[in-house]
């Protein structure tokens, strides 16, 4: 017989959208299972695209909830609430086998309102709700967030001849993450026009695609900066009928709406998320590509990632550059040279891998697997670059601080492999289909910032201080500097081996 699975969640949204991994691993271990989740309606939407779920019943009453689950006779019963109303309702239902998650409520309230820390709380949401599966025997196979677990609530308003605006106003590794989302607005929404706003040094990145049909600069620290945010939004009055807005600052959510454009989406978490018309659930869960894909649940709910979203860069959008192919031949490069491009600064300190790691394996890629190294980076990494050049030797090329961001993605596209640090070029490198080892040291791949797509891999040391921020720091906390330091020369060598194979 098989199994009928009854998962209770009544909570927030965010609490709702998390339990998507739960279904994944339950359809793994069970496929002829059928699961059904009982949540509040507002939030019945969001799991209508589930491909996981196959049915879910709007909480509309305690009585009418137990109703409905002696009605449909399930075998499992599995608690993600844990309140008192899920306590009865899992006792009167007589379902025979019932798994709960341990919500810690008690060490949660005395911690927010004692201060009382508890190892118990250190633990995710996500993760108490997997190991509530082992009661069943069912094991994680994955933990992971992707697009079409969850959607959103509400109908979308007309979308025909929209104009749209598309903001994303952060540093290039966000904007080239943003790439994707430019294409598939115009297919969610035929014949529109659409324009990016974004700073002055990431136009290029927009500037590059054939569906983008505007680029607008926002020069926040210069034109723009301080009230110079009501000319640039009297600029764009009259001009659109949607924005989405893929970064989450205040400043962008104030500016689309001063910019009085009619309907306005943005992410929940959003410091001026109370700006927009629609808010989307933002999940830390899941790839940054993929929350930005997100932004157009609210217009076509039923929206799923696509293969080609991870390669947005591997075509090429304009004239390829022959200043690079000059480059490399006055370097002595040849066409059939194996080319391996390292990229070791970082805006943040505590992201760098050592010099001498990068220096140490550049050496090893020339003398042992045959290739030519090609080190990238800004003007600002031009010193740390040379020095790494220099320990390398014959067989290294720095072209640190000397490629537009142009030439930096016709240059990329023609490397076998990229070791980098967690930074933009990191992108450009998996957005072309380049076998991409990330060298992480203060952030984690659960941040969502990692090369995204197949082929690639991410190093990193499994400490309990880590991630320490978001971007990282100007030191490390703990002075020990030991996220970076553990990552060995032999570790990295390895794992780039491994990719090449891979791609081979």
């Amino acid at each position: 017989m098989a199994h009928r699975i009854l998962v209770l969640r009544l909570s927030s949204l965010g609490d709702v959208v998390l339990t998507a991994p739960v279904y994944k691993n339950l359809k793994a271990h069970w496929p002829d299972c059928r699961i059904s989740v009982l949540v509040k309606p507002a939030f019945a939407p969001v799991l209508a695209h589930n491909p996981n779920v196959d049915e879910v019943l709007p909480y509309r009453g305690h009585a009418q909830a137990l109703r409905l689950v002696l009605e449909r006779g399930f075998t499992h019963l599995l608690d993600l609430h844990a309140n008192w109303r899920t306590f009865w309702l899992r006792h009167l239902a007589r379902v025979p086998n019932v798994a709960v998650y341990q919500k810690d409520a008690l060490a949660r309230r005395l911690f927010v309102h004692l201060g009382l820390p508890s190892p118990s709380l250190a633990r995710h949401t996500l993760d108490r709700y997997l190991e509530a599966l082992a009661a069943w025997g069912v094991p994680v196979r994955t933990r992971e967030l992707a697009l079409g677990d969850y959607g959103t609530a509400g109908s979308p308003r007309p979308t025909e001849g929209a104009r749209v605006l598309l903001a994303q106003t952060s540093f290039l590794g966000d904007a080239l993450l943003t790439v994707p989302l430019t294409r598939r607005i115009k297919d969610v929404l035929p014949g529109c026009r659409l324009s990016v706003l974004t700073r002055p040094k990431t136009a290029d990145v927009f500037r590059r695609l054939p569906w983008v049909d505007e680029v607008l600069e926002d020069d926040k620290k210069g034109l723009h900066k301080g009230l110079g945010i009501l000319a640039l939004a009297r600029s764009l009055r009259g001009r659109f009928d949607l924005a989405l807005s893929a970064h989450r600052s205040f400043r962008t959510a104030l500016l689309l709406r001063l910019a009085r454009i009619p309907y306005r989406i943005g992410f929940s978490t959003s410091a001026g998320a109370f700006f927009y018309h629609r808010t989307v659930f933002f999940s830390w869960a899941m790839p940054d590509v993929e929350r930005n894909l997100a932004l157009l649940l609210p217009l076509k709910p039923d929206l799923k990632a696509e293969d080609q979203d991870s390669l947005y860069l591997s075509r090429r959008e304009g004239p390829e550059s022959s200043s690079i192919g000059e480059r490399l031949a006055a370097a002595g490069f040849k066409p059939e040279d194996r080319l391996a491009g390292l990229h070791p600064g970082s805006a943040w300190p505590t992201k760098r891998w050592p010099a001498d790691g990068y220096a140490r394996l550049g050496r090893r890629l020339v003398a042992e697997a045959g290739m030519k190294v090609v080190l990238v980076g800004g003007p600002e990494d031009a010193g740390l670059s040379k020095g790494i050049a220099e320990a390398i030797g014959e067989g290294a090329l720095d072209l640190t601080g000397k490629t537009s961001l142009p030439e930096l993605i016709d240059l990329v596209g023609r490397l076998k492999l990229f070791v980098t640090n967690d930074s933009g070029p990191m992108h450009v490198a998996a957005a072309r289909g380049v076998p991409t080892l990330a060298l992480f040291g203060p952030t984690t791949r659960e941040l969502g910032f990692f090369p995204y797509g197949r082929g690639h891999r991410v190093l990193e040391a499994d400490l309990p201080c880590r991630p320490c921020g978001l971007h990282g720091a100007r030191a490390c906390p703990q002075g020990h500097f030991l996220c970076m330091r553990l990552l060995t020369v032999g570790s990295a060598y390895r794992a780039s081996l491994e990719l090449l194979g891979t791609a081979a």
